[in-house]
């Protein structure tokens, strides 16, 4: 997949003023980043600009300031981060455009870094308009994105940028397309894709495109309640869409046409309260009481699962199997992670998976670390998904 897009590899970095587009709209605690992941992703591509003598600016947005510049939405305090994790001193300019920040990168030796104020200081970004597109394009000889993450939205810093200055995929924007493209537009087959989740409704984009690309769907999470109720199981209390069982009905005929297979639970983990540590049992899923909640996929469920893993060569994950937050409704999820995890790392299965609760749940696991991919990307991942193209990464593209 690296071909449709120009890499550094194919860039001349040397003295070159690089304007570096990043994701650092991180969570910050009493002035500190609480959560690091986005700028360790950021390292390798900051590494080589910094090794190959280019002039680095850094563009990224932060938070979501309303009518300018104000103090809680300034990147100021990520100048200190950065310093951290590269091991050099990064300056930082007042402002993304204008006399401060030419100032600031006219002084810029090379192998310097220098991190420009919130691009969302200016309604130009997020406008995508072109005066705002050419004020920034006038600090820098090439752009490099490496804010995949950022991908799905057409704003300047974004998309604009690529448009007018020579372009290149960073190197963690480079192993996300790499990823994704060994998961989903050239996997190794056979594929499946688990889809967890509350409502088949806020994904039945993601359903629909999956189930033509993938040959087993495996359905867990709220969102499985409302396919068994759609075949007329009494689901109790659990957690459910009573005005989405024709979707779901609907989403099943779509796969069984695309000849895609749906996996649902067979058995679940039920209790009549929604909270840590309740009583429970596990019961069949055509033997919920009325006054029982399914809060996670039960052992048998599990089992299937597993045992279909193993035939596998390819997996992509977006959502939990049930409650994973609380014991003991985590095991299904953790079980089939430990499982996905074990193949990997034996070389038997390619694992991207993606989605802030399914991050979380790999995490606690104990198992992120040992998939193939996982994607912090949120928004942008789950749009790749439902097939949709994503105006960062489109504008990235050799033009033939």
């Amino acid at each position: 997949m690296t071909t449709s897009f120009r890499t550094l590899d194919d860039a001349s970095l040397c003295g070159q003023r690089v304007l570096l587009r990043l994701d650092l709209n991180v969570p910050m605690e009493n002035g500190r980043v609480a959560d690091t992941t986005r700028i360790d992703r950021a390292l390798p591509t900051l590494g080589e600009l910094i090794r190959k003598g280019a002039k680095t600016i850094i563009l990224s947005h932060f938070g979501r300031p309303k009518g300018g510049p104000d103090a809680e939405n300034s990147l100021k305090g990520l100048a200190g981060a950065l310093s951290a994790n590269l091991g050099i001193g990064v300056h930082f300019a007042s402002d993304c455009i204008g006399p401060r920040a030419e100032e600031a990168v006219a002084k810029l030796n090379d192998g310097d870094v220098l991190l420009l104020e919130n691009t969302r200081f200016h309604k130009g970004e997020e406008n995508n308009d072109p005066a705002f597109i050419a004020e920034l394009a006038r600090l820098g000889d090439i752009y490099v994105n490496d804010a995949f993450s950022a991908a799905h939205r057409a704003h300047a810093s974004t998309e604009g940028l690529a448009h007018k200055l020579p372009a290149y995929a960073g190197r963690s924007m480079q192993a996300e397309l790499e990823a994704l493209g060994k998961a989903l537009e050239n996997p190794q087959r056979p594929v499946a894709a688990i889809v967890g989740g509350a409502k088949v409704s806020t994904k039945l984009d993601l359903l629909a495109n999956l189930s033509k690309k993938v040959d087993y769907l495996i359905i867990g999470g709220g969102m499985a309640n409302t396919f068994l109720a759609a075949q007329g199981k009494s689901v109790g209390k659990s957690l459910y869409e009573k005005d989405a069982l024709e979707t779901a009905r609907n989403v099943v005929a779509a796969a069984k046409a695309a000849n895609c297979a749906i996996v649902l639970p067979v058995d679940g983990v039920a209790a009549k309260e929604f909270k840590a540590h309740a009583a429970s049992r596990v019961v069949l899923v055509d033997a919920i009481a009325d006054d029982e909640m399914i809060l996670d996929a039960g052992p048998k469920s599990v089992a299937e699962v597993t045992a279909l893993l193993g035939k596998l060569k390819t997996l992509v994950w977006n959502g939990p199997f049930g409650a994973f937050e609380m014991q003991p409704f985590d095991a299904a999820t953790n079980a089939v992670a430990r499982a996905a995890a074990a193949l990997t790392t034996a070389g038997k299965l390619v694992t991207v998976a993606g989605g802030g609760d399914t991050v979380s749940a790999l995490n606690q696991a104990g198992v992120g670390a040992q998939f193939t991919y996982i994607s912090t990307a949120g928004g942008a991942f789950l749009e790749w998904l439902e097939g949709k193209p994503l105006p960062g990464v489109e504008a990235l593209r050799i033009k033939a």
